[in-house]
Order: C-alpha cells, then structure tokens, then sequence
C-alpha cells in the first residue's frame, strides 16, 4: 500500500492573495535569524570537484536515527531562509538534517572547477552515499526546493538501482520538470523580471566565483546574458559539456525520469507559481509512487497561509516535516 499522508488545503495571508506577492514575500519579508551551528562536512566527487554538507543533529539523535539532506534553488545555498527553517524544524522533530552547498554555492565556493546546474544529480547521489557511510543504516528523505527539487526528480528515477538502498522518500517543492518550458514560461509577461533578475544574479555569481578559482572556465560572452536561456546557451552549456542550452535542457530535465521512480515521493506546486509553469506537472506521467498536490495558490517557494493550525504560516515548512515524520511513524506502526 502506497503511503499518502492527509495535505491540508493552503490559504493565503489575506494580504498575500497573488502568487507575485506570495513569491517575493517569501524573499524579502524580516525572518527570525539563528545562530548557524552546523558542522560542515566537506564531500569529494569522483572528477575531483568537492561540495559541502551542513549537518545539524538533534542533541538526542542516535546511529540509526531519520535522516533528511536538502537541496536548494537556483542561486541559493545551504542559508538560503527555506532551508535554514526546514531544516531546523526537521531538528526539532528528531531528525538529523543535512543542507548541502551544490558546487560553487555558498561554503563551496572556492572548491570547485565547475559550476552546479540543474541535472547534477550525481552530486547529490554522492552526498547521499557519503550520509550513509555517516549515519549507517539511518532512513533517508531527499527534500529538494525549486531547481533542487528538480534535481531529486531526476536522481530518483534516471537510476534507482544506483541509489542509495536507504533513500526512503523524496519532497519536491515547485520543481521546473521541464527546464525549457520553464525558461519559455519566464520570457512572457511579468516573468521577464524574475528572468533578467536571475541572468544578474548568476552573472554575479561567476564573477565572484572566477576570482577566487583561478583556473575556473573563462568563456568570452559575445553579449551579455539578458535571461536565464541566454545564460544556459552561452556558458551552463558549454562550460558543462552540453554544447547549449538546449541539450542541457533535455538531458537534465526531471519530466522523463519520474515514471521511473520507485520510492515515495511528493510534488508540490502552485498554480498561480510565476516562475514554474503548472502545466507540465499536470503532464507528468506519474506512477504510483509519486503523488502530485497542485494548491490554487502560494507562488513560487511562498506558501505563507493563514493560521491553519500549523505553528506557523510558513505552511510548505510543514508539510515537508510531516512528509518526512510520517514514513516513519508508518514503519513503526
């Protein structure tokens, strides 16, 4: 019997009714800031690049104990404010969470010659391995946010007998399944905006990434990226080995690999989200594994409700904690 824990219904904030709003709240509203306690733990790939692990267990975890590792978005990092909340409301509940930095991100930025993209799942699955050789025997949830949800799509279903035997559950939250839709999708409207934004902020971000990594790729732009697709065509492609943007696009895009996935999995999305079309997760072709909660509304990676019962309105938070907790409380019934 597949598991599929209740999802209560989503309800704006009464001053947050658009999925605009919803998705630059989220960004810019004040947040309770912590005091990062994380261990970093630094993971050696295979071609020599290294990524960093953030890992901060309950102070009554034991071997053995539920596990979780996040993956964030595009331009994000292990501080990104979702995965600092995610994850220590994961602590909270008892479970030990680990925020990776993807390659060039955040702790990582120094250790890599190459950049993270949307399809390097095989990081992730090396993260995974190295969590078990950590946490031996622990239970796994992969929870993967915006282009990292896209990410733990593609791990789970390109090679499920190449997984980790203890990767248990996947939470994908607004993925863009379809990453040339998607970059479509940001070139009309409004949506120009948050395009332009992104090719600025990924422009910064190799900038201060060459500085530091003298023998990072210095291509030569014959114009300067205006969007995301410009960006992908004329550096994520060829510095990554696709050529361009376009067969990047299709090898890394999660659509074709989920009707292969075997393990638990939740996608969530919203369909008022003005970055991530709806429409090609309503095309998916799910198995019975992977369950699909679309809400009318929430934005991109925004969700923040009304009170509804959960301790706070960050409602996607909870609904990621409950996923994971609830495997759990199924297996010990």
């Amino acid at each position: 019997m597949i598991h599929r824990p209740m999802i209560p219904d989503f309800a704006p904030h009464w001053l947050l009714r658009d999925g605009h709003s919803q998705t630059l709240a989220a960004v810019y509203l004040p947040q309770k800031k912590s005091v990062e306690t994380a261990t970093q733990r630094i993971v050696a790939l295979s071609d020599g690049d290294r990524i960093v692990l953030h890992d901060n267990a309950p102070s009554d975890w034991q071997p053995g104990g539920r596990v979780a590792l996040l993956v964030h978005g595009l331009a994000g990092s292990h501080a990104s404010p979702y995965m600092r909340r995610i994850a220590a409301k994961l602590v909270d509940v008892g479970v030990r969470a680990f925020r990776i930095d993807l390659r060039t991100c955040g702790a990582g930025l120094r250790l890599a010659r190459l950049p993270y993209h949307s399809g390097r799942s095989s990081d992730v699955r090396e993260a995974l391995f190295e969590i078990t050789r950590l946490c031996p025997s622990s239970p796994i949830a992969l929870l993967g946010f915006s282009m990292g949800a896209n990410i733990a799509l593609k791990l789970a279903g390109e090679a499920p007998d190449s997984n980790p035997q203890e990767l248990e559950s996947i939470f994908a939250a607004c993925p863009p399944v379809d990453l040339k839709r998607c970059v479509r999708h940001l070139q009309r409207g409004v949506g120009r905006l948050y395009d332009r934004y992104f090719a600025k902020l990924l422009l910064r971000h190799i900038d201060r990434w060459q500085a530091v990594v003298p023998d990072a790729p210095r291509p030569t732009f014959s114009s300067i990226p205006r969007s995301i697709e410009e960006f992908d065509e004329l550096f994520t492609g060829p510095v990554c080995g696709f050529g361009g943007s376009s067969a990047y696009y299709a090898e890394s895009s999660a659509a074709q690999y989920v009707p292969a996935i075997r393990v638990p999995t939740l996608i969530v999305g919203s369909n008022d989200d003005p970055m991530v079309s709806p429409e090609p997760l309503r095309d998916l072709d799910r198995p019975k594994e992977v369950q699909l909660h679309l809400t009318s509304g929430g934005g991109h990676m925004g969700f923040l409700g009304r009170s509804n019962g959960d301790p706070d309105r960050s409602w996607l938070d909870w609904r990621a904690v409950e996923w994971v907790v609830s495997h759990g409380e199924t297996k010990e019934a």
